[in-house]
């Protein structure tokens, strides 16, 4: 079955709005939700929603945050989530780094008590979209072996970096594993395979089975440099007195406290040097990328290009729900007597 964006976005602020969140922080979720299926990261759009909401049900998100900056100098802070959305938490530093590089060039807001937060790309746009350059790292709760272990230590450990030129823009949002943990359960929400090496099993096997991989371990991208990246974003990302390694609970396990960390940087160019000279190289150099010659003809694209393209596709299209997601969905909107139907 497929729902429109429009519909998604307004019965997931539905379904917020009656467990007792106001308005614009359920708008500022269920946007980030729509915007991550929309883009093509399934994993982390509507089918992982009701993670959320079990989160909620345990006591472990706070609709209702007090979030507070614990440190704080003219370029740099730690910010208190107070378990608020992970959604809210993360947009607001965001906003606190982009003011920051506005002001004296460089802007980083570090988190405790936060909860997942979707898509790091979205972040990681915010600042572009201001003419700026955006680094979103955050750690998750143990997922994938060091390079030559098959023990789940770090996290798949994403990472976002964004910026543009006057006419192309750039945009990674990508985890540090072979395959990102909302993948694999969605795999075994539908019943599918996840592909091949990607992941191990408790014995260390290799195994296209999503269940024996989630008991498993997942691998790192790249092998030993995927997992030299992980290790970086695991430590970095709890500069601001998260946790790190197997102590991280709570980003794919909501009856869990989360105790993971993130960092959002922002980067000013204009106080660098010439930010329009920088702009038009940026440029120049996507446009060479994308005139240079491949075996097949085709137009080489620049990171973020793919996820523009799903999004016209499936502003057109819909997005697709799967029996089992819509069955839960179901559930969850029959609790609180709202009729799904009309969504889809």
């Amino acid at each position: 079955m497929i729902i429109k964006p429009e519909n998604e976005k307004k019965l997931i602020m539905d379904i917020l709005i009656s467990y007792g969140l106001n308005e614009k922080d359920a708008e500022t979720t269920a946007n980030i939700y729509t915007e991550a299926d929309l883009k093509g990261f399934s994993s982390h759009g509507i089918g992982r929603f009701p993670q959320t909401i079990k989160g909620i049900e345990c006591g472990n998100i706070n609709l209702n945050p007090k979030i507070k900056i614990l440190k704080e100098s003219p370029a740099v802070g730690t910010v208190d989530g107070d378990m608020g959305l992970g959604y809210v938490v993360s947009e607001y530093c965001m906003n606190k780094a982009i003011e920051k590089s506005k002001n004296v060039g460089i802007g980083a807001i570090s988190t405790i008590n936060s909860n997942h937060f979707g898509i790091a790309g979205h972040y990681s746009e915010m600042a572009m979209k201001e003419g700026l350059i955006g680094i979103v790292i955050t750690n998750t709760e143990p997922a994938m072996a060091p390079f030559g272990g098959v023990e789940k230590i770090l996290g798949t450990n994403p990472i976002a970096i964004a910026f543009k030129g006057k006419k192309y823009e750039y945009s990674l949002d990508m985890a540090t594993s072979s395959i990102a943990r909302g993948k694999i359960l969605e795999c075994l929400r539908k019943g599918t395979e996840i592909p091949p090496n990607c992941a191990v099993d408790k014995e260390g096997n290799p195994t296209t089975n999503p269940k024996d991989a989630l008991e498993g371990s997942i691998l790192p991208f790249g092998g030993p440099k995927g997992y030299a990246l992980a290790l970086a974003i695991e430590t970095i990302a709890a500069i601001g007195g998260s946790e790190m390694g197997k102590n991280i609970k709570g980003t794919a396990t909501p009856e869990d406290r989360c105790t993971k960390g993130d960092l959002f940087i922002c980067i000013n160019p204009e106080f660098f040097g010439d930010k329009d000279e920088f702009m038009e190289k940026v440029d120049n150099l996507f446009l060479e990328i994308k005139n240079s010659k491949s075996p097949n003809g085709r137009t080489i694209l620049i990171p973020g290009e793919i996820e523009k393209m799903n999004i016209v596709k499936r502003m057109k299209e819909g997005i697709p729900i799967d029996e089992n997601l819509f069955n839960t969905l179901k559930e969850i909107c029959d609790k609180k007597g709202i009729k799904i139907e009309e969504y889809i």
